[in-house]
């Protein structure tokens, strides 16, 4: 497992102030999400970057759009310099196909793309409200569309992960929100996992924001956290 750090801090310089306190660690993700992104925009992933350039940026804005207006945000972001984005699996197949089309000049230089599957803060119910099926099965149902369409993987909660890998390949990757490693609060998310639930259910990229930004100390919170990754990986 990887592990990514959600920078949901109130402001930049929070974030950076973050980021710097982790600047020891070079095998960390850091996602930008839609706050950040929008308020500080491309000087905070080359901020990010020049804080340690072993860091791997995450871009969480979930496009979802027509397919060219995705796959033209797709291309403006490969050229950011970021090592993977997200985009929304019910945008459509055509609309990813469209995004990896747009992205095949980039070859080995592209971002890693994903499709959002369900959203962790959805319980069944509403889930179903929108989508006419539960989580479990429409989630495995957008992972192979979206492993047909050509992306490396979704996003989904680490619940999904074990059934998503066996309806497309082990290699297909799965990135989950919503880890509290050592059984912290679940805040506003409704399907939480431990690192342990999420090492076995082959979870890929764990996300973990609160129970590291809310530590007493990040740092010493993220050096256990990989330390427990560590140990998860070899025992596996």
């Amino acid at each position: 497992m990887q592990l990514c750090i959600a920078l949901d801090l109130p402001s930049s310089a929070e974030n950076l102030a973050l980021a710097e306190s982790l600047a020891v660690y070079d095998d960390l993700w850091m996602k930008v999400g839609f706050r950040t992104f929008i308020r500080d925009g491309r000087n905070f992933i080359d901020t990010l970057k020049s804080i340690n350039p072993h860091f791997k940026v995450f871009l969480d804005l979930k496009l979802y759009d027509i397919p060219n207006t995705m796959a033209d945000a797709a291309a403006e972001i490969a050229e950011l310099g970021v090592e993977m984005f997200n985009v929304h699996a019910s945008a459509g197949e055509r609309a990813l196909r469209t995004v990896m089309e747009r992205l095949e000049p980039y070859g080995e230089e592209r971002p890693l793309v994903l499709a959002v599957t369900a959203l962790t803060s959805f319980s069944d119910e509403e889930f179903r409200a929108i989508y006419g099926k539960g989580i479990d099965e429409k989630a495995t149902e957008f992972a192979r569309m979206s492993y047909e369409a050509g992306l490396d993987g979704v996003v989904s909660s680490a619940f999904e992960s074990r059934a998503i890998k066996e309806a497309t390949s082990d290699a297909f990757l799965t990135l989950c929100p919503g880890i509290r490693p050592f059984g912290e609060d679940a805040g506003d998310q409704q399907r939480v996992a431990t690192l342990e639930l999420a090492a076995r259910e082959g979870v890929d990229f764990p996300v973990v924001g609160r129970p590291i930004y809310r530590a007493e100390d990040p740092a010493a919170k993220v050096k256990s956290i990989l330390d427990t990754i560590r140990a998860l990986d070899q025992s596996s």
